[in-house]
């Protein structure tokens, strides 16, 4: 029996690579793109930041110019429910004898400073 021989001229090349087109940017420009986008977000951060605290700044600043303001209004509405207060104890009490409206019933104000708060009824749902 006769063996098998190659053709006279070879046999053809195995074709083992595989020839693909590349596909998408390289690994350099991903690098270069995550990089640009992620400086522009740090930039961005930064500037709020700085707007934030300017914010901030301001607010501080306007609370501190209204202490004045809301000090004396607190003291013209506390004088002012002082005085009520005075006047519904002198209706209460015009009978009793040798009362003073208003007068500390401990006669000294050391232990005594008036209230700074407000309390006000629930109002009723109907």
């Amino acid at each position: 029996m006769a063996q098998d021989m190659p053709p006279p001229q070879g046999f053809s090349e195995v074709k083992y690579r595989r020839y693909l087109p590349k596909r998408g940017p390289s690994g350099l420009v991903i690098l270069a793109g995550i990089t640009a986008i992620s400086a522009f977000g740090f930039y961005r951060v930064a500037q709020g930041n700085l707007e934030r605290r300017e914010l901030k700044r301001e607010n501080l600043w306007s609370r501190i110019y209204l202490v004045p303001l809301l000090t004396a209004e607190s003291d013209r509405d506390m004088y002012r429910r002082l005085e009520a207060a005075k006047g519904r104890e002198a209706e209460v009490m015009k009978d009793v004898k040798d009362w003073n409206a208003g007068e500390s019933v401990y006669h000294n104000t050391k232990y005594f400073t008036p209230p700074r708060f407000v309390v006000v009824p629930e109002e009723e749902s109907n």
